[in-house]
């Protein structure tokens, strides 16, 4: 099955062919149709929504301007005028209810930053001191930017300053503005074409979440094994040691962005257990690792019983190794998992993480900023399980709790995140920004709930949605989600429990869910087979509101 194809819409005042020529490549299964609008027609294209460009029906859009074009008051003051900052703040103002009109069409926009072209030193030691300097300006004007569309959750300023900095060449040439309108490089188009694939990828619920990490000559120098974890290099004066402690504290960043890191590596698991511990250089404890697999076997066979373990998908690992054999190996046989290229030099390591886009996101929710704390809690609730009999038994000791709320403005981030990441308990698989969300649930006779688990191991968070659309004695399931970190302890069962109770009192008396299949949610069919409601075939599943949908007894409902 071909993946679908996503239509960006480029509008700029300068010539973007070289941006829509690096969107166009495709890069990890995400295939952007870029569409280029008139060229220099910025307020044009925002204001007209009946401009030819809007015909392509583009699910997303970058805006990227020049300063001095788009706020003609700004262009004064690089001829030395006296403008009054509030006249440039006033019509950033009306760019930014602009931007708002059109994201109202649109999965996201995305608007590059505002940078000074190259070479431009304004009032030079003065520029930003004083009042009337143009760098000082323009950060206010990015800063105003910012401000005005923060409440926008589907627009997202982009770091300019980021790419020009991470080019190696000159971000502006003379000889390509004057000849072809070309504001910037090719190297910087690239940069910025990296960024907006990592942000597509990251809002169609695409992003990776789990780092699987090497060990000897990855998070450490030497083998450990060979030498001991005393001798391993890490941290003190030396130039490798203390590039791969920053390595590990860019690790342990991500892990507070709501990444998991995991460990396979061929190695005797109690010696490098040990180094781990017992170092005083490490960084990384052995608590920030969700799983391990530390042993002697083939790495992709470790790595796909890992993901298993986890309830995750291969589609969320990327596998980082200092061996280019073994990241070959991986490669090849797990397609679906990202292993990006490793750099030989190890100084090279935190700068090679800090590249990687996949792991971008459209916001960060509490269960995110808690995730590997939450997989450490369920190791507990498996190791529990051992120690039983009965499953039943087994869910009476975890003193399930489970809290429905209709979708508001404090858990709509998170609602969001969850229906775009989940796939495989997902009734429809429906993807929607938080916007479309919003504007859907706002809708006469949709509903939209959320439902919250706790139990004595912690709170697993907002982990299901069900939402219904209801027409006359018929209500719909829409969406019917739950995050395979709560499946098989009847959340399900509780969740349609709910359902049935909240709109019996709207005159319903029928419940109908339809199952959308996709490569990935056979379990979601597999758990409505069981789910008691009449199978009706072709996946659609009936309950009569005449009788109450029986309610877990080992769960407690708020």
């Amino acid at each position: 099955m071909p993946k679908p194809t996503h239509t960006c819409l480029l509008i700029s005042d300068f010539t973007m062919e070289p941006m829509a020529v690096f969107l166009r490549r495709g890069k990890s299964g995400l295939r952007i149709d870029p569409v280029v609008a008139p060229f220099n027609q910025v307020m044009q294209v925002l204001v007209d929504s009946r401009a030819l460009c809007w015909e392509t029906n583009p699910d997303f859009a970058v805006v990227w301007t020049q300063p001095g074009s788009i706020i003609p008051p700004f262009d004064r003051l690089r001829q030395y005028e006296q403008v009054p900052l509030n006249t440039i703040l006033s019509i950033v103002d009306r760019f930014c209810e602009l931007i708002m009109g059109v994201s109202k069409r649109l999965k996201a926009v995305f608007v590059p930053a505002w940078v000074l072209p190259s070479g431009e030193r304004g009032w030079g030691m003065l520029d930003l001191t004083s009042e009337v300097g143009l760098g000082g300006t323009l950060m206010r004007m990015n800063l105003q930017l910012i401000e005005r569309l923060r409440g926008i959750p589907n627009v997202f300023i982009m770091d300019t300053h980021r790419w020009l900095a991470a080019s190696r060449k000159q971000a502006f040439n003379a000889t390509m503005w004057y000849g072809a309108k070309l504001a910037f490089s090719k190297e910087i188009f690239e940069q910025a074409a990296e960024d907006i694939y990592g942000a597509i990828a990251g809002i169609l619920g695409q992003s990776r979440k789990l780092v699987v990490l090497d060990l000897d000559d990855t998070l450490w120098g030497g083998i450990v094994g060979d030498i001991g974890w005393e001798n391993v290099i890490l941290g003190g004066h030396d130039p490798i040691g203390e590039a791969l402690v920053d390595f590990q504290k860019d690790l342990k960043r991500l892990i507070r962005r709501g990444m998991l890191l995991a460990i396979v590596s061929k190695n005797e698991e109690t010696i490098a257990l040990d180094a781990i511990e017992k170092n005083p250089e490490m960084i990384l404890s052995k608590d920030d690792f969700v799983s391990w697999r530390i042993n002697w076997n083939d790495k992709a066979q470790n790595i796909a019983d890992l993901v298993e373990e986890l309830n995750l998908g291969l589609q969320s690992v990327v596998f980082i190794d200092d061996n280019p054999a073994e990241r070959a190996r991986v490669r090849e046989t797990l397609p679906d998992v990202f292993v990006p290229e490793w750099p030989k030099n190890k100084l090279l390591y935190p700068e090679c993480l800090g590249k990687l886009t996949c792991f971008d996101v459209p916001n960060i929710s509490e269960e995110d900023i808690r995730r590997t704390k939450l997989y450490i809690a369920e190791r507990g609730r498996s190791r529990l399980k051992i120690g039983v009999s009965s499953l039943d038994e087994w869910l009476k000791t975890l003193e399930l709790q489970v809290t429905v709320e209709e979708l508001n403005e404090f858990n709509r981030k998170r609602t969001a995140q969850l229906l775009n990441k989940t796939n495989q308990m997902n009734l429809s698989t429906r993807r929607l920004t938080e916007t479309e969300l919003i504007e859907w649930a706002g809708k006469k006779n949709h509903i939209v709930y959320t439902f919250r688990v706790l139990d004595r191991f912690g709170d697993s968070g907002l982990t299901g949605i069900a939402s219904v659309s209801i027409d006359g004695q018929t209500a719909r399931i829409v969406d019917f989600i739950l995050s395979c970190r709560v499946m098989g302890r009847k959340i399900e069962e509780t969740m349609l429990h709910t359902l049935s109770t909240l709109i019996r009192p709207k005159g319903v008396s029928k419940l109908v869910a339809r199952y959308n299949p996709t490569a990935k949610n056979l379990p979601c069919l597999r758990i409505f087979e069981n789910l008691g409601m009449q199978n009706q075939g072709n996946g659609v599943f009936i309950w009569d509101m005449a009788c109450d949908y029986p309610m877990p007894s080992h769960i407690h409902l708020g």
